[in-house]
């Protein structure tokens, strides 16, 4: 990925949050066929059994060739999207005055790399799923589990899904959120997300903030 300087971000609480606030990751792969990439939620765990910036984990269906066929000592790339927003020239005050300004698109990602490992032990993949079901039905008023499920229904499931696992080796996070803008452009840009009011423009305006330059 390209990362001008100022648009690089190497804080790993600030990378980490992003994995956890946006968990349904890009994954790609390098098989015999080609590069594959399988859309694919992965939860990132720390602490004493994930050495390094951690280990992301989840799980995929039984038919995806994913775990199949992957070129040894070829890293996976597990890319994760956070808020994203166009910017449209008009919002910047400059445009007239000089009239150099272009369209472009603010976003923040983060790349994560590592070898793909594979887990077909039930009670492996049965653990993961708990976990990562608990984790997002946490929010939900009547949280749903899977012991909700008949048990025969909940092994058969668990037989079609293979585990996944990416021990982090790197990771690149890019804020692309205005700071090459001087700060009149950066308040146009501001005010004009305000007022489309949706949930990205005032994610982006967070983000716009949080970002200023020092």
């Amino acid at each position: 990925m390209y990362i001008p300087s100022h648009f690089e971000e190497h804080r790993p609480e600030v990378l980490r949050a992003l994995m956890r606030d946006h968990p349904l990751a890009t994954i790609a792969t390098l098989t015999s066929a080609g590069i594959v990439a399988n859309h694919i939620p992965l939860q990132l765990y720390e602490g004493e059994d994930a050495a390094g910036p951690g280990i992301l984990r989840g799980h995929v269906a039984r038919a995806n060739p994913i775990w199949r066929d992957p070129v040894d000592g070829v890293e996976t790339l597990a890319v994760f999207q956070g808020p994203e927003s166009y910017i449209s020239p008009s919002w910047y005050p400059s445009r007239l005055e000089h009239g150099k300004v272009v369209p472009t698109w603010n976003y923040c990602t983060v790349h994560a790399y590592g070898a793909l490992r594979i887990h077909e032990d039930v009670g492996w993949i049965r653990k993961q799923v708990e976990a990562l079901t608990a984790w997002q039905e946490a929010s939900i008023p009547q949280p749903w589990s899977v012991a909700d499920a008949p048990a025969e229904f909940v092994e058969a499931m668990l037989r079609q899904i293979v585990g996944i696992e990416i021990a982090i080796t790197r990771l690149y996070g890019k804020w692309k959120v205005s700071q090459n803008q001087p700060a009149r452009n950066r308040a146009g840009v501001l005010d004009a997300l305000a007022d489309r009011g949706d949930a990205d423009a005032s994610a982006m305006s967070v983000l716009i903030r949080e970002h200023e330059p020092r």
